[in-house]
């Protein structure tokens, strides 16, 4: 029957295209570095991986000592535990399957076609590879750029909350500025090498980054006196290139920028061992880029001491005494930098301890927590777990669907959709402290949570840029490029992470209305928790947006400020995702800075927020969520009026700064937002540097290709219902650009009608005629720039017009016309004249064609 595929079963040395792409696509991930013929495919091998214990994660996902500890040995053994039964199936299958998608004459759908609707040569990813870890299966360990060397260590810090609140640091005036003397006068103790930056580019990624031995960057201590500190930060989110000792007890500090680029140093997070508890130690941050920062109105650093964590049951504190932060004394004659120096007593001698810009929320914390819920045989039940897409670098972007199921098709249609993201930049972890306090209320058993459940659909983004968090960036990804500015982007690969997460909420909108979408952020200049949104200029939407953020103040007033936000769109946030999903459609898109120090609200003020401060916010969004889409209008309607009070009081307070007087009793709303509401300048941002060199081409090609694709795009088949109603409005709108453009146009058109030979005794008629024609035209066009006429007037002003023409041009004429459509018979006629209208703008009479006559009333056209 198949010529070609009894051929192919003749031939036994035919490649296996299936096994072919197993091998390529496990050898790509780093799952599998065996040889080619060493690929397991059957049930033997399949038993000894399931019964061994060594491939396996203890029950317990809260442990991270239970996670197999070295990286490259979970590099070689990962892979075999994350396939499913449909794949050990489909492996036991291949000598047989594999036969039937190599043959000519038999289609696949497994066949990879771009958007373009070309073939690739390759087949799809199976599914079950690429969907989310199993429960029973280990963590899928952090995938690092091959430049990066990693330390074969688990770091876990403990939660928890301090018994006292933690006051802002008072400067007293006297702190001491140290001179940076760098390495001339100091010891370099510690310093990585190779750190990729501006010039090159993110190539590929592997399990445990960097191949060879780790080797120990540390210097070597000379003995048990030597009190010299140890410095380390090759683990996840870790943030240090270079330490020098300049004194006894005092050091400075490099900051690694993030990689790929030359900017963004502002997050830190590194080890110190070898502590000696009696001295004073300072620390000197030398390369910061932020002329502002919290560090100067208060803010201290956090330490966590592993003693302390182990026997005190006490996580990270705030600490630090004589803070300062000030201008670079040393100028590179390319960049300014400045300094964050603060003193330290460690609390215990030969103590491990950690110091950190914020709280640290690694990728692997993520991993636990979401390893944590699918094992909760209640919360899986209401939250399914996806895989929205693959990082740059190969690590895992997660989504989380959470709603309670709906009883019928109705119900479940009805139902509104609010989407939440968190950590597009990577050291921002406030972010990930307030989806944590989200996703804990959420899948938590109050009524309110699932009274939301039942309302609403959830789509969760927690981390959109893995990759920048475990290789400890501040603001990018591996491309190089802070992807809060570059959700338009239509370069998938490159920036797969913003693209994936714009198409599912592009999806979503098809299906149903997003009622909010908020992405979490953290802020270092500013205290307090605030909210960016997009001011509408839809008068019946008109302030609405604003009140969300109103609401979110008044139900959690000690941590939010509703002062502190803004709601203008400037041209260099149009690539942010709330600028992006505003335009999309959603009304009420926000981005929610929290700071980086504390609040100066209410109960908390002069305090620094804590991680259960944060947590809270997310709690709070919930509950304002509620307050929100409460059925009783009475809440929503309060908000509303005391947030026109507040405008009015803005608009005295600007027009008083500029020493002008107005009358806010007459249209006061009408006054645009956007020239009493300060820009969002000082907001914690930076500009959109571009695209790459290496990107560059790419984009061009992109769009190039997209331009020709569109070309050749057929449009689609349209029904007659469709086409009669496409075939009305293009009448229409020809009828009404006649009328605007030149209103003698309906008069004469009704003319002809009547009289088919009014072209030939027109024909001697005088051009002055036509001159006087003009001041009648006039008398509809020129009228003062700045007023505006009413449609229905200026229609009626047409025909009477148009009226008297008719009876003025030619004797004993009845002008023909709607029965809607009013006449003028009182006038006198006068001597015929040649009407005033443009041939070559005239439809009826291009070239050549038949003359066709324009009704001024309305018909219902259909095609045959």
């Amino acid at each position: 029957m198949f010529p070609a595929l009894e051929t192919e079963l003749k031939q036994e040395a035919l490649p296996d295209p299936y096994e072919d792409f197993m091998y390529h696509h496990l050898q790509y991930y780093g799952y599998f570095k065996a040889q080619r013929g060493s690929l397991p495919n059957s049930a033997t091998h399949q038993h000894v991986w399931k019964n061994n214990p060594r491939y396996l994660v203890s029950g317990s996902f809260g442990e991270r000592e239970d996670v197999i500890p070295d990286p490259l040995q979970k590099e070689k053994l990962l892979w075999p535990t994350c396939l499913s039964s449909a794949v050990h199936r489909q492996l036991d299958a291949v000598s047989r399957d594999s036969l039937m998608l190599a043959s000519p004459l038999l289609k696949s759908r497994q066949l990879l076609h771009d958007e373009f609707g070309e073939v690739n040569p390759c087949l799809r990813e199976p599914r079950d590879l690429f969907a989310a870890f199993s429960s029973s299966g280990p963590l899928q360990a952090p995938r690092w750029p091959i430049e990066c060397e990693v330390i074969k260590e688990n770091l876990h810090h403990i939660e928890w909350v301090p018994p006292q609140p933690e006051y802002f640091y008072q400067p007293t005036g006297n702190e001491k500025l140290p001179e940076i003397v760098g390495e001339d006068k100091g010891t370099v103790v510690y310093q990585l090498d190779s750190v990729p930056t501006e010039g090159s580019y993110f190539t590929s990624s592997r399990v445990g980054g960097k191949r060879g031995i780790i080797r120990e960057l540390a210097v070597t201590l000379q003995g048990p006196e030597d009190n010299t500190l140890l410095f380390e930060s090759r683990f996840e989110s870790g943030n240090l290139q270079k330490a020098v000792r300049v004194d006894t007890y005092e050091y400075e500090l490099t900051l690694r920028t993030d990689l790929y680029t030359n900017k963004h140093t502002q997050w830190f997070y590194f080890r110190v061992q070898n502590t000696r508890k009696d001295a004073t130690y300072r620390f000197t941050i030398v390369n910061l880029l932020k002329p502002k920062s919290l560090y100067t109105i208060g803010m201290k650093p956090l330490m966590y001491s592993q003693l302390d964590a182990s026997t005190h049951n006490i996580g990270w504190r705030r600490e630090g005494n004589e803070i300062r932060y000030y201008k670079n004394n040393r100028d590179n004659g390319q960049q300014l930098f400045y300094c964050l120096t603060w003193t330290i007593q460690f609390p215990h001698d030969q103590d491990t301890c950690f110091f950190a810009h914020f709280y640290p929320y690694t990728y692997t914390d993520l991993q636990c927590y979401l390893l944590s819920v699918m094992n909760n045989p209640v919360q899986s039940q209401f939250c399914k777990l996806r895989t929205l897409c693959r990082s740059l670098g190969g690590n895992t972007v997660y989504l989380l669907t959470i709603t309670n199921p709906a009883r019928t098709p109705q119900e479940a249609a009805a139902k509104k959709a609010v989407v939440l993201s968190a950590r597009v930049h990577p050291g921002e972890s406030n972010g990930s402290w307030i989806m944590k306090g989200f996703l804990d209320f959420i899948l938590s058993n109050s009524p309110d949570a699932q009274l939301l459940r039942d309302i609403f659909v959830f789509k969760v983004v927690p981390m959109l840029n893995p990759d920048g968090v475990i290789v400890g960036n501040y603001r990018c990804s591996l491309a190089g490029r802070d992807l809060n500015r570059h959700y338009k982007t239509i370069l998938k690969e490159s920036f797969p992470c913003i693209w994936y997460t714009r198409n599912m909420i592009k999806r979503l909108l098809e299906e149903r209305e997003v009622l909010l979408y908020c992405d979490f952020h953290g802020h270092s200049r500013k205290n307090n928790i605030f909210l960016y949104g997009c001011g509408s200029s839809d008068r019946k939407h008109w302030l609405h947006e604003r009140v969300f953020p109103l609401m979110l103040s008044k139900n959690a007033p000690d941590k939010f400020s509703f002062h502190s936000c803004n709601f203008k769109v400037q041209k260099c946030k149009e690539g942010t995702g709330r600028v992006v999903m505003w335009r999309m459609g959603i009304l009420n898109s926000y981005t929610m800075e929290s700071t980086f120090g504390g609040s100066t609200l209410g109960n908390k003020r002069d305090t620094h927020f804590t991680t259960e401060d944060l947590k809270s916010l997310g709690y709070h969004v919930c509950d304002t969520l509620l307050d929100f889409c409460d059925p009783d209008r009475t809440k929503f309607m309060q908000c509303l009026a005391e947030l026109k009070e507040l405008l009015q009081q803005e608009i005295r307070k600007k027009f008083n700064e500029l020493g002008q007087d107005t009358d806010l009793e007459g249209s006061w709303s009408d006054i645009s937002l956007s020239d009493i509401e300060s820009s969002t300048s000082g907001s914690d941002s930076s500009l959109s540097d571009g695209l790459p060199l290496h990107l560059l081409n790419i984009a061009h090609e992109v769009n190039q290709k997209k331009k020709m694709y569109k070309k050749k795009k057929k449009k689609p088949l349209q029904t007659r219902k469709q086409r009669n109603e496409q075939y009305q409005k293009n009448n229409l709108m020809r009828e009404l650009k006649l009328t605007e453009d030149v209103p003698e146009r309906a008069g004469f058109a009704s003319t002809l009608q009547k009289q088919p030979t009014f072209f030939r005794n027109s024909e001697n008629a005088s051009s002055s005629t036509m001159r006087n024609d003009k001041p009648r035209l006039n008398e509809l066009r020129g009228r003062d720039k700045g007023t505006s006429l009413d449609p229905s007037k200026m229609a009626s002003l047409i025909l009477t017009k148009n009226t008297e023409r008719m009876q003025t041009e030619k004797p004993g004429f009845t002008v023909s016309c709607s029965p809607k459509r009013s006449t003028n018979p009182s006038q006198e006629p006068v001597p015929d004249r040649k009407p005033n209208w443009s041939r070559n703008r005239y439809p009826a009479t291009k070239r050549g064609r038949a003359t066709m006559t324009v009704y001024p009333s309305l018909h219902i056209y259909t095609y045959p």
